[in-house]
C-alpha cells in the first residue's frame, strides 16, 4: 500500500514539473516543443478565448476517443491519471498565477531550464509506469499501423508540432521549440539512466565462495558462476557475474576488500537491462 501511495505522490510531482514549464516558460513564450502542451500552445494561438488548460483538456479526451478505437483499452489506469493531472495542473495555475509576460528576454535560457524541469517530471512519470500520454497514442496508432517504431513516431509528433509552429509564431520561437524537442529526449534519457542506474559486475576472487553468499544472502541479488583459466599459469579461476546498483555495488567492495585485497574487479555501466528480475521484455 505505501509503495502504490509513494508511485502516486510521484507520479503528481512529474506532472506538476512539467505543468510548471508549460506555464512558466513554454506558453509566455509562444514555444510549442511537441507534445499535448505543444498542440494546445499552437491552438491556443488560433482559439485565444480558450485557456492553455482546458484545450489539453480536450485534446486528451479526444486523443484518448481516438485511441480507443483505433488501439482498443491498451492504456493503463496510471497513464489515463497523468494525463489529465498535467492538464488541470496547467489550469489551476494560470487560475492561481496568472502569467502575460515572458520570465526573461532571453528566450534560450528559459527553453533550457523549462525544459530540463519539465524532462526530470516525465522521467519520474515513466519511473512509475505511466506516461503522461497525448501524442504518445498517436506513435502507438503509427506503430500498430505502419510498424513506425513508437519512439520515432513521438518524435514525428512533436517535430509535426514544433514545425507547425513557425507558420504561426514565426522562424525564430520555431527553431526554438524545434530546439526544445531534442534538448527534452537527451535530458529524458539521461535522468532515466540515472534514476534506475546499474553495473554489470565481474569479479575473480580467492574467496569466491565467501562472495557469492555475500551477494545473494547479503545483497539478495543474482549472479551467474562461470570457470576461467588464465593465460600465465593455466590456472582454473571460479568467475563471478552481477547486476547491482550504486548502493550494492559500494556494499560489495567493503566486503570484498576485507577478505581479498588482492581480488579483481571489472565494471560495465548498463544502458538496459531485459528479462529476470529487470524490465520486462514485452
Amino acid at each position: 500500500m505505501l509503495k502504490k501511495i509513494l508511485s502516486f505522490l510521484l507520479i503528481n510531482l512529474g506532472a506538476f514539473a512539467v505543468a510548471v514549464n508549460v506555464h512558466f516558460f513554454l506558453s509566455p513564450n509562444d514555444l510549442a516543443t511537441g507534445g499535448v502542451s505543444g498542440l494546445s500552445i499552437v491552438l491556443n494561438k488560433v482559439f485565444p478565448d480558450l485557456s492553455l488548460g482546458i484545450i489539453m483538456v480536450m485534446l486528451n479526451i479526444v486523443l484518448f476517443i481516438v485511441g480507443i478505437i483505433f488501439l482498443g483499452f491498451q492504456f493503463g489506469a496510471k497513464t489515463i491519471y497523468a494525463s489529465f493531472a498535467l492538464s488541470f495542473m496547467v489550469w489551476g495555475l494560470e487560475a492561481v498565477y496568472p502569467i502575460q509576460e515572458p520570465l526573461s528576454e532571453d528566450i534560450l535560457i528559459q527553453l533550457i531550464i523549462g525544459q530540463i524541469i519539465a524532462a526530470l517530471g516525465m522521467a519520474l512519470v515513466f519511473q512509475q509506469g505511466a506516461s503522461t500520454g497525448g501524442t504518445d497514442i498517436l506513435a502507438m496508432i503509427m506503430n500498430k499501423y505502419f510498424s513506425i517504431d513508437v519512439g520515432k513516431g513521438v518524435l514525428m509528433s512533436d517535430i509535426a508540432i514544433a514545425t507547425s509552429s513557425i507558420f504561426l509564431f514565426g522562424p525564430t520561437v520555431g527553431m526554438y521549440a524545434f530546439f526544445g524537442v531534442i534538448l527534452n529526449g537527451i535530458v529524458i534519457d539521461y535522468a532515466l539512466q540515472q534514476f534506475d542506474h546499474k553495473n554489470e559486475i565481474v569479479i575473480i576472487s580467492r574467496e569466491s565462495e565467501e562472495v557469492r553468499k555475500f551477494i545473494v544472502d547479503q545483497l539478495g541479488k543474482g549472479a551467474t558462476i562461470h570457470t576461467a583459466r588464465g593465460a600465465f599459469n593455466y590456472e582454473d579461476k571460479e568467475v563471478i557475474t552481477t547486476i547491482l546498483g550504486r548502493k550494492d555495488f559500494t556494499r560489495l567492495k567493503r566486503y570484498i576488500s576485507g577478505i581479498d585485497n588482492k581480488a579483481f574487479i571489472t565494471v560495465h555501466s548498463m544502458n538496459e537491462i531485459l528479462g529476470e528480475n529487470f524490465k520486462r521484455l514485452a
